[in-house]
């Protein structure tokens, strides 16, 4: 797999930080750069988008189950439609009832009704979007949509055996 890429080169990024008003499932506040020397995965979704329940967030569960320690797994509930129906109380129903166990943050909205920030920051069009963020803090894939599970587990290992400590 020499030379292989996620994305075509060029097409790297820094990864934005994303701004998050709230999180669940962690006792602590968690920021990109500190998670920096950690292979990132940031599995952004609504509640209510049905792609999102039937495999964004069951693929975010088996890479945490598959790879552990080795990638750290975060949920970005991005909220672009029916903000009055996804509360924080939903949310918190909504995690308990589907047993989601990796951390998940609530993105900010600059305004009430508008676009999410880390939304906007990512260049994401809509749910799920999945970015797999190397741990030097760079975007190295990014996909709208069902991601197959063996290439993104591929990909995953990839980011994992290149960056190794």
């Amino acid at each position: 797999m020499s030379g292989w890429r996620l994305v075509d080169p060029g097409r790297e990024w820094p990864a934005p930080e994303w701004a998050v008003e709230r999180w669940f499932n962690t006792e602590t506040d968690r920021t990109l750069a500190g998670l920096r020397g950690q292979v990132v995965v940031i599995e952004a979704f609504q509640m209510l988008c049905p792609g999102c329940v039937s495999h964004g967030l069951p693929q975010a569960q088996r890479i945490q189950a598959v790879f552990g320690k080795d990638v750290q797994v975060i949920g970005l509930h991005t909220v672009f439609e029916h903000h009055e129906a996804m509360t924080p109380v939903s949310l918190e129903a909504f995690l308990h009832e589907y047993r989601i166990g990796f951390p998940v943050g609530v993105d900010t909205h600059e305004r009430p009704g508008g676009m999410p920030v880390t939304f906007t920051r990512y260049g994401m069009q809509g749910t799920p979007t999945i970015v797999l963020i190397d741990r030097a803090g760079t975007a190295r894939f990014q996909m709208l949509g069902r991601v197959d599970d063996l290439a993104l587990g591929a990909a995953i290992g990839h980011l994992i055996d290149e960056s190794a400590p």
